[in-house]
């Protein structure tokens, strides 16, 4: 039997790590760009020079004949613009060139890409610059190149974050500063905390001819219309089953080019909605798992163009079926090997635990408008708050036991053990089972899951950086509160003052804590009396970022500047109406090109079926009479509907701020497009299979 080859032997075999640096490097240059990395030292020329060198040279025996900066515009995804490595001596002879300088810095247009006015148009230059933190790697091009991406931040000529990477990486630093201070504080000797975090993406997968039949899909990302099938996921059958043939050879190759980027694709399943699926990777730092996210979504879909399929990241593809989310899994670690949010054996003594678990509940509690913005935009509208996802409402699930020990340290009662308790399953043969400390609620948009925390509300084709850095900064503050609280005191007294803090924050912040089912109306009626805000509508969610409470915030931990927030705000709200635009002009594209001559043709036909039994006898038409009348009653409604929709988009067209108009779609303009959707839907359902102007979602989720 042929040996087989093993992940071991081609893992990261694309990607610039730690190994391949050994072997590029002098062992002081290594030694020099560790340091840099582990400590954030400076980068010098000098070293910059010699680094770039070892990448070259590692990247040309890869075949590599380019090299780019690949950062991260406010647009959501990513850029990048790409040069040779060919250059000229000063002989006229050709050479490889690659400097410390192209390395460490690049430049590109500032004012092509979303600034939400930090940058004019004539105002044009704009930086690129290395991060160090996060792997270069190598990817094959169309038609076979090679190219060295570096990833990078982004930003202006004078200094404003222009993309998403660079908030994280300050948002990090303020996590780190704040906590490193309170674990020496308490008399730990630790010189890094970092910010741990595991994606979990799910997606869409359907056939590529059914892709490019349908506007909606093509323009939007996700149907405008579209009757249900008959068969959704009523009987739970899709979820966790068995992986069809095609699927799983794109999950095969999927994986193998994720492992080649070094990537830890580690769990990949059936999710619950029909042609739903999902892919979890292993937990890494926060910067570096938000560029690996970007590289997964950009992977899984140029892997499904192998397969003729599509893959679809939008949050609500199909209506009245399960939407996609990311589920955005974070811990905080550090460089001596502690999970801050491992609650050990006994959570009750375990003082670190302790402060970073209700400092997470508070952080959580006193800023949960800026979470909830983290998780929005527009496709993510049309998922949170349904029976599959999260609603608008923050609340935080840390399980029965959990509660119970904080509960009890709040009355000064000593908690039990939970974590010595064991799953009786009747089977006396079955591995006996320890119960974790919390159960899992799927219905929480924050939950505590062992020793890390899940924020269930992120959308699909959302970045992860944006609930990181709110994360990271709301933290960051409550470290920082505790730690000037914890110095009032003796070293001998700070136990116990650590103690008081923790009853304190969680009798303050324990409205936020809820076990229950968060998708009914209950919780809503419940919440509210808690006075838990209820942020339906990402418009509305975007204001939060000019608050003066969290622009202060942010520039308390130079995470972001009250300029860099303004022009986020304005961005979102630009990027909304031009999402709503685009979707209503692709609906008035659609049902004028493609529904309402579908339904004339079916008129036509049921027309001359009555007019020819009609001739025999005047009562054999009755039904077909009966199909004509309903059928053109819903075309003229259809068509009025229309009318209106396109009346209100021109209204929006003409509000004077980006604000203005997203009021108009949101009130108006998606209300208007949700009614013809609606009727064109029950057209649908009428017409005959021939006449169909595009695939059914019976055709597209039930593929082979």
């Amino acid at each position: 039997m042929e040996k087989k080859t093993r992940i071991t032997d081609y893992f990261g075999k694309n990607v610039f790590n730690y190994a391949v640096m050994q072997e590029y490097m002098s062992p002081e240059t290594y030694a020099e760009l560790r340091a840099v990395i582990d400590t954030g030292k400076t980068l010098g020329l000098d070293l910059a020079d010699r680094v770039a060198e070892a990448m070259k040279e590692w990247a040309s025996d890869k075949g590599a004949t380019h090299y780019t900066h690949w950062f991260q515009p406010l647009t959501g995804s990513t850029a990048e613009k790409h040069d040779s490595f060919i250059s000229i001596d000063k002989k006229g002879d050709n050479i490889l060139e690659f400097t410390g300088k192209n390395l460490s810095k690049g430049e590109a247009d500032a004012s092509s890409f979303p600034s939400g006015g930090i940058r004019a148009t004539f105002e044009a230059r704009g930086y690129t610059v290395w991060d160090c933190s996060s792997p270069a790697f190598i990817r094959e091009t169309v038609g076979g190149g090679v190219t060295l991406y570096i990833p990078t931040a982004f930003c202006s000529y004078n200094g404003e974050a222009l993309d998403k990477k660079t908030p994280l990486l300050r948002s990090m630093e303020a996590l780190n500063r704040e906590g490193v201070k309170l674990l020496r504080t308490l008399g730990h000797d630790v010189g890094r905390v970092t910010a741990s975090v595991g994606g979990e993406q799910e997606y869409f997968l359907i056939d590529k001819n059914h892709f490019n039949a349908r506007p909606d899909l093509r323009f939007t990302g996700r149907t405008l219309f579209g009757a249900d099938a008959p068969k959704g996921q009523e009987q739970h059958d899709q979820y966790y089953a068995s992986i069809r043939t095609r699927v799983s050879q794109y999950m095969s190759e999927l994986n193998h080019e994720l492992w080649l980027l070094g990537i830890t694709a580690k769990t990949q399943h059936n999710e619950a909605a029909p042609s739903q699926h999902e892919l979890a990777p292993i937990f890494c730092t926060a910067n570096i798992a938000t560029d690996q996210n970007q590289l997964i979504m950009e992977t899984m879909k140029k892997v499904a163009e192998k397969f003729d399929l599509k893959c679809l990241l939008h949050e609500k593809p199909f209506a009245n079926v399960n939407g996609s989310g990311k589920h955005n899994n974070w811990s905080v670690t550090t460089d001596t090997g502690i999970n801050m949010l491992r609650p050990g054996r006994n959570p009750a003594e375990n003082n670190i635990f302790l402060l970073a678990f209700t400092a997470v509940i508070a952080g959580v509690d006193e800023y949960a408008d800026l979470i909830r913005m983290s998780a929005s935009n527009p496709g993510n509208e049309h998922r949170l708050g349904g029976h599959e996802a999260p609603p608008s409402i923050i609340s935080i699930y840390i399980g029965d036991d959990l509660e119970l020990v904080m509960d009890n340290l709040v009355d000064g009662q000593k908690g039990e053990d939970s974590l010595k308790q064991y799953i009786k399953t009747g089977v006396n043969y079955l591995a006996e089972l320890k119960k974790d400390n919390s159960d899992r609620n799927r219905t929480s948009p924050f939950a505590f899951t062992g020793n890390k925390f899940e924020f269930r509300m992120v959308g699909s084709s959302a970045t992860l950086s944006n609930p990181n850095v709110m994360l990271n900064t709301v933290v960051a503050e409550m470290f920082k509160r505790i730690t000037e609280e914890l110095l009032t005191v003796s070293e001998s007294e700070r136990s116990d003052k650590a103690i008081e803090i923790v009853k304190r924050l969680y009798s303050e912040h324990k409205r936020i804590i809820y076990k229950g089912n968060n998708y009914t109306k209950d919780w809503a009626r419940e919440a509210k009396k808690r006075g838990l805000n209820n942020i339906d509508n990402c418009v509305d969610a975007y204001d939060v970022l000019i608050d003066k409470r969290n622009v202060e915030l942010f520039e308390r931990h130079s995470v972001m500047t009250n300029v860099e927030l303004q022009c986020r705000r304005e961005i979102y709200l630009d990027i909304y109406n031009q999402v709503i635009n685009i979707e209503v002009n692709t609906m008035l594209l659609m049902a004028r090109s493609e529904i309402m001559p579908a339904i004339v043709r079916a008129k036509k036909e049921l027309a001359l079926v009555v007019n020819e039994l009609s001739k025999i006898d005047a009562g054999m038409a009755n039904v077909e009479m009966s199909q004509l009348i309903t059928l053109s009653s819903l075309y003229n409604r259809f068509n009025d509907e229309l009318l209106e929709l396109d009346r209100l988009n021109n209204s929006a067209s003409k509000a004077t701020t980006c604000k203005k108009k997203a009021i108009i779609y949101r009130d108006q303009v998606v209300i208007a497009m949700e009614k013809l959707r609606k009727t064109a839907d029950t057209i649908e359902i009428l017409m005959p299979k021939d006449l169909q102007p595009y695939p059914s979602y019976a055709d597209i989720l039930f593929y082979e």
